[in-house]
């Protein structure tokens, strides 16, 4: 959900703009259409603001293509391209890669070409409970991916980032509690805007370029986050998530006070830059002040989960 922007001092193609002649003759090529680059339907996908997102569509044979295209210097397509080959589109939960071009040859900025999951994202469900649950699920299904299929993938707890705000200073101290937890497969950016849904089925998890091994509570503490900002920090949507993650991994969450802690102060400085990310799928009336308001909000809520000698064990509902 971190907005990213073009260097300044760049001058050539724009992720932004829509797709050149020699960028969908490439991919015209890989969905070997028949009729060519002019026979592509092209349009523009909504929601997030780091990549710029084009549904591809030939007609002869009839396929789907999703173009991504990121800002120029950007490592994020190179790193989607060693994700996406592999997941090898995890049994159709991850779209599969068609062709990357992380240097930009072809698309004038880095850009992978992928299949396209059917469905859509949604960010307004009418039972967000039910909705958050499903978020539950399906992450439980990613961090059981064997280890020996995702060797070589980077460690997530090593790099930098900047942790600020209150719930930085209540971290002091347990960096080595985290950081020492297991590895698993983190998707890095789990969040209600990078799954699909179908008939109210959640079909497909997007947006892979961030994917790390990571303790489980990264991508626990980041959906919690979000979904506290999506539907209120005083609702229960956060713990319906936790608790159908647990119940779909047969596993506890551990440490999840800590982690909530740890999303809020990775997120403490940037919130606000993650208005288009909701206003482009629906949620208008998530402003930077609301945004602020509701991270506050959680902020104090999950101070008050961490206890005089630590964090103290998370208890979600049943």
């Amino acid at each position: 959900m971190t907005a990213s922007a073009p260097d300044p001092p760049y001058d050539g193609p724009q992720p932004c703009a829509d797709p050149t002649p020699a960028t969908l003759a490439w991919a015209a090529g890989l969905l070997g259409s028949a009729a060519g680059p002019d026979a592509l339907a092209v349009h523009r996908l909504d929601g997030g603001s780091h990549a710029s997102t084009h549904l591809l569509q030939a007609a002869d044979p009839p396929r789907r293509a999703v173009l991504r295209r990121f800002p120029p210097g950007d490592d994020s397509a190179a790193r989607e391209e060693k994700v996406l080959i592999a997941l090898d589109g995890l049994e159709g939960f991850a779209p599969r890669l068609l062709g990357a071009d992380p240097r930009g040859e072809r698309c004038g900025v880095p850009g992978v070409l992928i299949t396209h999951l059917p469905g859509r994202a949604d960010i307004t469900p009418a039972d967000p409970d039910a909705a958050a649950a499903a978020l539950g699920s399906a992450l439980a299904r990613l961090h059981a991916v064997p280890l020996a299929r995702v060797a070589g993938f980077r460690d997530g707890m090593s790099a930098a980032r900047s942790f600020s705000g209150p719930a930085a200073a209540a971290l002091e101290g347990h960096a080595g509690r985290l950081a020492d937890r297991p590895r698993v497969l983190c998707h890095f950016d789990y969040w209600s805007g990078n799954v699909v849904w179908r008939d109210g089925t959640l079909l497909g998890v997007v947006d892979w370029s961030g994917a790390s091994l990571a303790p489980r509570g990264y991508d626990i503490g980041w959906c919690r986050l979000d979904l506290a900002l999506l539907h209120g920090p005083g609702t229960t949507t956060a713990d319906a998530f936790c608790d159908a993650y647990r119940d779909a991994s047969g596993m506890p969450v551990p440490d999840v006070a800590l982690w909530d802690l740890h999303s809020l102060a990775r997120s403490h400085r940037t919130v606000e830059t993650w208005v288009p990310n909701y206003a482009g799928l629906g949620r208008t009336d998530l402003t930077a002040e609301e945004l602020r308001r509701r991270h506050t909000a959680w902020t104090a809520r999950c101070l008050a989960a961490v206890g005089p000698q630590g964090a103290l064990p998370h208890s979600p509902r049943r």
